[in-house]
C-alpha cells in the first residue's frame, strides 16, 4: 500500500473484543490507528506490540472531550484527519423488559446511544469537509457496530437491543445525510461473538455455555474485523452499508 491510501483510523472501545481486533487488522494492513478504551494498561500494551502506527487515547467513549482528543490526536500523531472511524465502544445487559437490572440502564444509555451519536456527529462533520475535495479519489468511513438483537427482537436481551435499535435508525439517517456528500456510513450487525461482553453484560455462566451448544462455533472478533475490513477497503464509489455476520448454526436472532 502506497503512503498516498494509508488510511487514518479511530477505533474506540480498542482494548477487547471487536475493537481490538479490528485495530490489529488495521495495523496489519498498514492503516494507522487512535484507539480509545478505560483501561489505560491496556492501550499501553498495545502501543508496545504494535508499535507507531498505533496511539491510545485513554478515557470514556461517551465524554465529548475524549472523543474530541482522539480527532486532534489524529491530526497531531499522524499529519491528517482521520478518514475512518470505528464506532464500536458499548455495553451489554442482559434480561428481558420485565427482569432487567434497570440500575445499569443509564451507562448503556450513555455509551451504547450518547457516546455513539456524539461520535458519529463529531466525524461526519470533519469527514464532509475533507470529502469535498477528497471524494471520489479517497475514501471516508464511517463503521458502527450494531448487532443482530438491533435488526431482530428478542425477549431475552430486549433492553439492550432498544439501544442498539436506535443505534440502527442513527447509522441509517446519517448514510442518507452524508452519503450523497462522499462520506459512506456503515453497518455491521454481528451474531454471537466470543469476548467478554457476555460477563460485563450479566449473563450467566449457563447462559453463555448455551450458545456455544446450540450456535457454535461462535465467531471471534477478528472475523468481525474481517468483515470490517472488506467494507472500508472498497474503491471509494462503492459503499456496503449494512452487513450481518452470523455464526453458521446461529437461527435467532
Amino acid at each position: 500500500m502506497s503512503e498516498a491510501k494509508k488510511r487514518i483510523a479511530i477505533v474506540t472501545g480498542a482494548t477487547s473484543g471487536i475493537g481490538e481486533a479490528a485495530t490489529r487488522k488495521f495495523v496489519g494492513a498498514g492503516f494507522s490507528v487512535v484507539g480509545t478504551g478505560r483501561r489505560a494498561d491496556k492501550l499501553a500494551a498495545l502501543g508496545n506490540e504494535l508499535g507507531e502506527q498505533f496511539c491510545g487515547v485513554a478515557g470514556d467513549a461517551a465524554d465529548s472531550n475524549v472523543l474530541d482528543l482522539l480527532f486532534d490526536t489524529a491530526v497531531e500523531r499522524f499529519g491528517r484527519e482521520a478518514d475512518l472511524v470505528v464506532a464500536n465502544a458499548g455495553r451489554g445487559l442482559g434480561g428481558s423488559v420485565k427482569d432487567a437490572d434497570l440500575s445499569q440502564l443509564p451507562d448503556l444509555l450513555s455509551v451504547n446511544i450518547s457516546g455513539t451519536v456524539l461520535l458519529l456527529q463529531k466525524a461526519a462533520h470533519r469527514m464532509v469537509e475533507t470529502q469535498k475535495t477528497a471524494f471520489p479519489a479517497s475514501a471516508a468511513d464511517i463503521v458502527i457496530v450494531g448487532s443482530v438483537v438491533g435488526r431482530h427482537i428478542s425477549p431475552f436481551s430486549a433492553v439492550y437491543g432498544a439501544s442498539k435499535f436506535s443505534v440502527h435508525a442513527l447509522a441509517e439517517g446519517l448514510r442518507r445525510e452524508v452519503g450523497p456528500q462522499g462520506v459512506r456510513v456503515s453497518l455491521v450487525e454481528p451474531g454471537i461473538v466470543v469476548s467478554g461482553f457476555q460477563d460485563a453484560a450479566g449473563y450467566s455462566e449457563e447462559l453463555t455455555e448455551s450458545f456455544h451448544k446450540r450456535f457454535g462455533p461462535l465467531l471471534a472478533g477478528s472475523e468481525v474485523a474481517d468483515a470490517i475490513y472488506y467494507i472500508v477497503t472498497q474503491p471509494p464509489h462503492v459503499h456496503i452499508s449494512d452487513v450481518v455476520v452470523r455464526p453458521t448454526r446461529q437461527d435467532y436472532p
